[in-house]
């Protein structure tokens, strides 16, 4: 096989590899960009707390999001299944970050430390449940 054999044939190589290669790492890179570290909180809180201390403590935790800059997304609701398996959870928060780095800024933050201290009065349980989010 000649030179020119050999080169064609080298060049026809990286092409296929380059074929097969950049759409997988873009894939990848793509899945790896698409996957978000989610915090998920339940509450049950004591019988003695009332409708409006319950709200402080929405209220102190939803501000989390405007102070701690690592999280990415924050959403909460409140028990509405007819199933009867809460447990007495009745609110469910979801915290989101890009990265167990940002996570880890934001559980001993401050901000996070004086929200615990508004919540302990209140907190009969607490169920926390961290997750890579998936497709």
């Amino acid at each position: 096989m000649g030179f020119r054999q050999r080169l064609a044939l080298s060049a026809f190589a990286l092409t296929m590899v380059a074929i097969i290669a950049i759409p997988y790492c873009l894939a990848q890179e793509k899945d790896k960009a698409a996957k978000m570290l989610r915090h998920m909180v339940m509450f049950k809180f004591k019988d003695t707390s009332s409708k409006e201390d319950v709200q402080k403590v929405v209220d102190a935790f939803r501000s989390l999001k405007s102070s701690i800059p690592t999280i990415a997304a924050f959403e909460y609701g409140t028990n509405n299944s007819p199933e009867g398996l809460d447990n007495g959870f009745t609110h469910c928060f979801l915290v989101t970050f890009k990265s167990e780095a940002d996570r880890e800024v934001y559980l001993p933050h401050p901000q996070h430390k004086a929200f615990v201290d508004v919540l302990k009065p209140h907190l009969d349980k607490v169920q926390v449940l961290d997750y890579w989010a998936a497709e």
